[in-house]
Parts: structure tokens; sequence; C-alpha cells
């Protein structure tokens, strides 16, 4: 199989699969000399880890990490950096129903397709337990980036029609709210309508948002890796994600030049220099950074595995029937802003190694 890696420089290559042994990431292309232990990877897992709340899959895991090589003495060495994370909650009998049944809305069907073969275990490597992997990988490239001053934060901005305020913005909240929300009154809402969801044996979409602050200038290739370019290539591979939008986005199609082009304003004092006055471009121009914000939204499409009753195609060409069982989670949103957070975190680690070469 291939495309299990991702990068250029800081390379993060995942493993392992939903009812397996275990799972895990190689990370190569980190300088020597970091500073890494397990806790700062061990604080990231425990943003996605299962059974956390009722807008969870109830799978038990404690997802502790171990990292196994490239790091001594708490530096990493500058050799690759392999770390795991052992399943201990695996149910494969939940899905024995499903062997030769394809379940609507999941990769059962295009993997059959493609391999002639599938583990129908919870999905195997297109199981969203696969980003285990990334989220370890992200954590690494998060301490290097914190070194430069870069910061990376993702949060749900909505769950189904709901929709957080943004003047109503607490960024000290979402570590504290069970779906990673910073609006108070929003999540009591989307609360409300996931409890709707689940008793109604239905799941719902939404949305990521993440802005990256203390951004250096130059990150991204004029061509074809464009940091547009990388940063929607790396959402886009997250399981589940059906739109990615950079800055004003869609909205951009519907702005005149005047309305859309970022000017700036004389700084506020004779010393100071001059300021953008909007970010409508989400700081990239031309495919490269302006040192300005990074904005950008995902949109995730519903859970597919809901208890009811669907119509569903067999591996024998047949329609049947079937309610999937298990454990699953209503929303897939709040689990998956860390794994949006550790992409982008990926993404610009790389781009910011693979810049250091770009002049004499």
């Amino acid at each position: 199989m291939a495309g299990s890696t991702f990068g250029s420089v800081f390379r993060v290559t995942t493993w392992g699969e939903s009812h397996g042994a275990a799972l895990g990431a190689v990370v190569d292309g980190v300088p020597a000399g970091l500073m890494l232990s397990e806790d700062d990877v061990q604080r990231f897992l425990d943003r996605r880890k299962p059974g956390q709340n009722a807008f969870t899959t109830a799978r038990k895991e404690a997802d502790r990490v171990r990292i196994l090589s490239g790091v001594f003495e708490g530096m990493t060495t500058g050799t690759p950096i392999s770390m795991l994370v052992e399943n201990t909650d695996q149910r494969s009998r939940d899905y024995s129903q499903i062997k030769d049944v394809y379940r609507p809305g999941h990769a059962d069907h295009t993997f059959d397709l493609k391999y002639g073969f599938r583990d129908y275990r919870g999905g195997g490597r297109s199981s969203g337990r696969e980003t285990i992997g990334r989220v370890c990988g992200g954590a690494v490239a998060s301490v290097l980036l914190s070194h430069l001053g870069i910061r990376v934060c993702a949060y749900t901005a909505s769950i189904g029609p709901i929709t957080c305020n943004p003047e109503a913005f607490d960024a000290d909240h979402i570590a504290v709210s069970p779906l990673y929300m910073p609006d108070v009154e929003a999540e009591k809402e989307a609360v409300a309508y996931l409890e709707d969801c689940i008793r109604s044996q239905d799941s719902v979409g939404g949305m990521v948002e993440c802005r990256v602050s203390g951004m250096l200038p130059g990150l991204g290739e004029p061509v074809f890796d464009k940091l547009d370019a990388r940063l929607g290539a790396a959402l886009f591979s997250i399981g589940a994600v059906k739109a990615v939008e950079i800055g004003d986005g869609i909205a951009a199609g519907h702005a005149r030049g005047s309305e859309f082009n970022d000017m700036y304003d004389s700084g506020h004092t004779p010393d100071s220099a001059p300021i953008k006055a909007s970010n409508h471009a989400g700081g990239i121009l031309g495919g490269i950074s302006d040192g300005s914000d990074l904005f950008m939204r995902v949109t995730f499409k519903p859970t597919p595995s809901i208890a009811r009753p669907q119509q569903a195609l067999t591996r024998a060409g047949t329609v049947e029937e079937i309610s999937i069982h298990g454990r699953h989670d209503p929303v897939i949103v709040p689990r998956a802003v860390v794994v949006v957070d550790s992409m982008v975190a990926m993404t610009i680690a790389d781009l910011y190694l693979l810049n250091l070469g770009s002049r004499l």
C-alpha cells in the first residue's frame, strides 16, 4: 500500500490498524537537540482518545504512547523517532455482521474494489483510529514550532446547524469544552442537538476552524508546493473531510477585487511599520506565507456508522438492509480538532525545514 508517508523533509509514516495489536508513527527529519518527551506527545493523544464523554465512542483506550527510538536523555538525536500506541479494547466481533456487507458512507466498497480484500474490523487503515499516528507526528511538529514562536490553534466552529459566534470567542474555553468549542452558549445548543441525534440513532457533521499565529513569512513554494496547496492536501487526507477553505474561501468567489484585496494601513505611530487592514487571503499570497495569521476551515461529513436501518450493497452484488451496531461517535468533529491541528503543524514544520535552503 502506497501513500502512508507525509512530508518532504519532516517526514511522518503512520502504521497500524483499528483492530490490530498497535498503531504508531515514525517521524524522520527532526533536527537533533530538540527537547521531547512522551508527555509532549501524550498531551496531544489525550485530546483525541475515545470514551471521554457521551459524544465519543464508548471504546475504552488509554492510548498511552511509547517512544522507542530517536530520543536520548530527553533530547532528539536526529535519527528516526518511532512511537507506538497499543490497542487494548478491540471488539472485532462487533463487525462480524458486516463481513460481506459494505457499510454506506464508509470506504469498505472502494477498498475492496482496489485491493480485492479488506479488514472489516472497524475499517482497518480506513478507520478514524489511524489518526493516532498523525497526532503523534503533529505533537513533535508542534514542539518544533513552539521554539519558532508559531502556535496552531484549532477548534470546533460548528456542529450541524449550531455555529459559534465570533464575538463570543473564548480561547480559554476550548480546552475545557467537551466539544472543543470556543463559545459557551453555542456549546450548550450543540450538546442538546447531539443528544437529539443520539435519541434518533443518527449522526451529524460540522466544521473545524484553525488559526496559526506567529507565522514566519516566506514558507511555501510558488508552483506545486504552494503553502495553501500543501495545507489542502494535508487536510483533505484526513478521513471524512469534504471541504477545505483558506482565508475567506468560498466567499472570495462572491467578492470584488476592491473588497477582497488585503490593503495596508500606516502604522499607528510615526515609527511603527504598516499593518494589514484585513486578511481575506488567509495569510498566503502566491502560495507563500506573508507573515500574518493563517486561517482555514475544514468541513467534516456526518459519522457514517448509524444504528438506523440503511440499504447497503453486499459483496455478492445484492442489496441488504443493515443496522450498524457497535461503538461509534455521533459526531466526528470534536475528536478531529487535534488531527487538524496536527496536520497543519506537520505541514508548516516540513515547509520551514525545506525553506532553510531557499537562499544563501
